[in-house]
């Protein structure tokens, strides 16, 4: 088959699993409580979807959501990097508060998750793909079933084609086939058994993360532009078409119109992907390259129409949304999201407060701070990657907690301004509206400004601080 033939098909075959779902729900109220689905890619950026963009990428399922639903244009990761930015969706609130730095950190057991509050709320919880935040295995105390879920496939990372599973904590088990299909298959099994009942579903993919690996009906699409990003892009078209089958159960089902499903990535696009960019700056660095992913919620009973939010939105936004939603209360100690409904509607224009980042340089950690959060046998995981055949994960007491003992980078985001602070000590700050590449400096000629949104970055940075001191669980 020829390379424009291989798009042509897919294409075809998207169109079954894109177009024509949505259009077909029937317009109704929002109920009490909808069924909830939250998906993300790992390390899929901003700039790699069709519909903003990228010259090679097809993402027709996706680009239907967007175009069908509401899409955030400026939606963030929590982290520039994995780890961290899960355990912002999970708890609302910034992973430096529970020392989930960098990854390969793991959560800390005490902390409240979404599944929690909505497991209590009457709702059915699995969780299908990459966790990473601390083994999966049965015996650990962070593992998807601690924090709330009921049922797991789940992997300790990155997982590729034929992926080893763990399901509910046991030895991992090899799945044959697309790793995006196979745990969208997983999900829809879970959903089958309980949909009688709300449920809450979470679907981190293990694409497009390097290594890059897909199957030659995919790796035929690509054919032109750069060899070493073809596997990629297959990559993310797998996921786009797994996400299509998801959708295409909802609608049989009849779920799709009572059924939230939000998609996002974990965090910017990594260096070696940077075609097409827009934005400053890639994978682990807080300019908006390594911070902005696609955000695109649909949920036809309360989404009636198409919506484009121009507003600031992160992952730390989701529990707290997901609470208001439902008239539930969220953790009663310091949250970093805010409830964002008002969008759906379109009623929230402007963000009310600032988003704030912080990646932790964490070259001196396990040597100034060398005691455990939790002993090494309950950290180790099971899962192999591609890379290593057991994480060990980390996590650190930290008893007395200053900005000083763990510089590393920071940026402090308004609705029109953006501040960082870089590791070598220096303050950039940008017009994120009219220079979204933040390529002019303007620190120097909007003094008053910049050491007003530091003197707001440094207050918040004191409040992270005590959290990491675990005052929070006290």
């Amino acid at each position: 088959m020829s390379f424009s033939s291989s798009r042509r098909r897919f294409l075809q075959q998207s169109a079954t699993l894109a177009g024509g779902l949505a259009g077909a729900f029937p317009a109704m109220a929002a109920p009490s409580k909808p069924n909830i689905i939250l998906c993300m890619g790992d390390d899929h950026g901003w700039n790699e979807t069709g519909y903003n963009g990228h010259p090679y990428v097809l993402t027709p399922v996706l680009d239907d959501m967007a175009a069908r639903g509401l899409r955030f244009d400026r939606f963030y990761a929590a982290a520039p990097v994995c780890s961290p930015t899960r355990g912002s969706i999970m708890t609302g609130r910034h992973p430096n508060r529970y020392g989930d730095f960098v990854p390969n950190c793991s959560i800390r057991p005490e902390e409240i998750t979404l599944p929690q509050i909505l497991k209590k709320a009457g709702y059915a919880c699995g969780h299908f793909g990459k966790w990473h935040l601390g083994p999966v295995k049965a015996a650990s105390p962070t593992n998807p079933g601690a924090m709330g879920f009921d049922e797991w496939l789940a992997h300790d990372n990155f997982f590729e084609m034929n992926p080893p599973l763990s399901r509910n904590g046991g030895p991992p088990e090899i799945f044959k086939g697309e790793s995006s299909e196979i745990v969208v298959r997983e999900a829809t099994r879970f959903i089958d058994k309980v949909k009688k009942q709300p449920f809450f579903t979470v679907v981190w993919f293990g694409s497009p993360h390097a290594p890059y690996s897909a199957p030659e009906h995919d790796l035929a699409m690509y054919k032109t532009g750069p060899a070493e990003l073809q596997a990629r892009w297959a990559e993310i078209t797998g996921l786009d078409r797994a996400m299509g089958q998801l959708r295409e159960y909802l609608g049989k089902e009849r779920l799709a119109p009572n059924t939230l499903v939000w998609y996002c990535g974990d965090n910017g696009t990594p260096r070696d992907a940077r075609l097409n960019m827009t934005f400053r700056g890639n994978k682990g660095e807080v300019y908006d390259g390594g911070l902005r992913v696609p955000g695109i919620i649909e949920w036809p009973a309360r989404i009636t129409r198409p919506r484009v939010s121009k507003i600031n939105a992160v992952t730390t936004d989701m529990l707290p949304t997901i609470c208001d939603l439902l008239g539930l209360r969220p953790p009663a100690w310091t949250l970093d999201g805010i409830s964002i409904a008002r969008a759906f509607d379109g009623a929230l224009t402007e963000r009310p407060s600032d988003i704030c980042f912080w990646h932790y340089d964490m070259a001196r950690e396990a040597k100034e701070n060398p005691q455990p959060y939790l002993p090494d046998e309950l950290q180790t995981g099971t899962t192999p990657t591609t890379r290593q055949a057991n994480i060990l994960f980390r996590n650190y007491r930290h008893p007395r907690a200053r900005t000083s003992d763990f510089g590393g980078s920071a940026a402090i985001l308004g609705n029109r301004y953006k501040l960082v602070a870089a590791k070598r000590g220096s303050l950039e700050l940008f017009d994120i509206v009219s220079d979204p590449a933040e390529s002019k400096d303007l620190a120097g000629s909007r003094p008053e400004l910049a050491d007003d949104m530091e003197k707001r970055l440094r207050a918040w940075q004191r409040s992270v601080e005590t959290s990491l001191t675990g005052a929070d669980y006290k």
